[in-house]
């Protein structure tokens, strides 16, 4: 068979940058180019934990002062549950709850979907997808909390110039 005589157009495929100081704890995910693979490489680190005899009063400053929209509730530093600020509202507030003396494991969502840092992206997608969530707990194998990804943190890593990432990456409103 003979070849067409034609110009053959050849592209050089590179690695993405790495980190200017080439150090691989410096590595976040995020970086230009990258698509982040693990739930450890979208996830925010550093949650808000609190103890299933805390108040309402003391979740919902807790969520004021860290700009934050849930606490994870734990046990023996084992997670149980997860409060967000639309709980406290609907669960507490609404239903005439004294928030000083609500506790928190008597109104947090209790059965809730966990992940390891290890499990894929694509694989948290699914979970949210499939049980209408927005944010995952993430803990490790004895379920110590970790930190937590939600659906702006993945658009932030998969779709940067989307508009769910653009909104997460905003400041919050004060």
């Amino acid at each position: 068979m003979e070849q067409a005589d034609r110009p053959v157009r050849v592209e050089e495929w590179r690695d993405p940058e790495p980190p200017a100081d080439d150090d691989p704890a410096s590595f976040t995910g995020r970086e230009a180019g990258i698509t982040a693979q693990t739930v450890a490489d979208a996830m925010t680190s550093g949650v808000v934990a609190m103890p299933v005899d805390a108040s309402a009063t003391d979740a919902a400053a807790a969520m004021n002062t860290n700009d934050i929209g849930d606490v994870l509730v734990v046990s023996d530093d084992v997670v149980r549950g997860l409060v967000t600020d639309r709980d406290l509202t609907v669960r507490v507030a609404a239903e005439g709850r004294d928030p000083n003396t609500t506790r928190l494991g008597d109104v947090c969502s209790e059965d809730i979907t966990a992940v390891h840092p290890t499990t894929s992206v694509e694989e948290a997608v699914g979970l949210m997808r499939s049980s209408g969530l927005r944010r995952l707990p993430v803990v490790d194998e004895e379920r110590h909390p970790l930190g937590i990804v939600t659906i702006g943190d993945i658009a932030m890593t998969r779709e940067p110039e989307s508009a769910l990432a653009d909104i997460n990456a905003s400041p919050p409103n004060r």
